[in-house]
């Protein structure tokens, strides 16, 4: 299920939406594994039939928290925004603007490596300091989105929040700085960089 359109602003766009990596429920599903492992076993025992009911019982209450937790939790990223909630009973969610955010690293063992997934530590100014988001499926791909909506947020700001009205020479010398600078960082690819610089001077849509 998609993030309501209702609650976003008049201008705003979601780039990204996501459910933490399924790795993040590995548990769960290797208890899932392990009852129809037991209910086959019990099936060639030839055991009476609560024992069944039994084994299923057991498996829903050791699985539906975390599959719940999985379900209803998730990430989106806007043009002007980072957007975590979670929750179906009680719900819980942070909002974090861009243009406050400092820092995106990303951390991944080896084991979250093979499977693709990782975490993700967002530094921002004011109230917000530091964030880490857990079970993000291809946090690098996801740490690159969000430093380019950032990046295309801060150039709307300076223009007056109207992301299509053209840049003074003043603004345009300091976009491309930036986009240099996060091009040099390897923050941006060389296609990313191209991209963004051609429709700064209005090359590109």
């Amino acid at each position: 299920m998609g993030y309501p359109e209702r609650l976003l602003s008049e201008d705003e766009v979601i780039e990204s939406q996501f459910r933490p990596h399924w790795s993040g429920i590995l548990r769960e599903g290797l208890i899932v594994l392990g009852g129809v492992v037991a209910a086959i076993a019990v099936a060639l025992l030839d055991w009476p039939v609560w024992v069944y009911a039994v084994i299923a019982g057991l498996v829903v209450i050791l699985i539906i928290r975390g599959f719940v937790r999985w379900l209803t939790t998730a990430h989106v990223i806007t043009n002007e925004r980072l957007i975590y909630r979670a929750g179906f009973i009680a719900k819980q969610g942070t909002e974090i603007p861009l243009e406050v955010i400092q820092n995106v690293a990303f951390n991944q063992t080896l084991f979250e490596r093979i499977f693709g997934t990782g975490d993700l530590m967002i530094e921002s100014a004011g109230t917000h300091g530091q964030t880490r988001y857990k079970d993000i499926p291809k946090p690098e791909a996801v740490q690159s989105l969000i430093y380019r909506a950032r990046e295309t947020r801060m150039m709307s700001v300076e223009r007056g929040g109207n992301p299509i009205q053209p840049p003074n020479d003043q603004s345009s010398i300091s976009q491309l700085e930036r986009l240099s600078r996060l091009h040099d960082e390897g923050k941006l690819s060389d296609a990313e960089f191209e991209s963004e610089k051609a429709k700064l001077l209005g090359g590109g849509s």
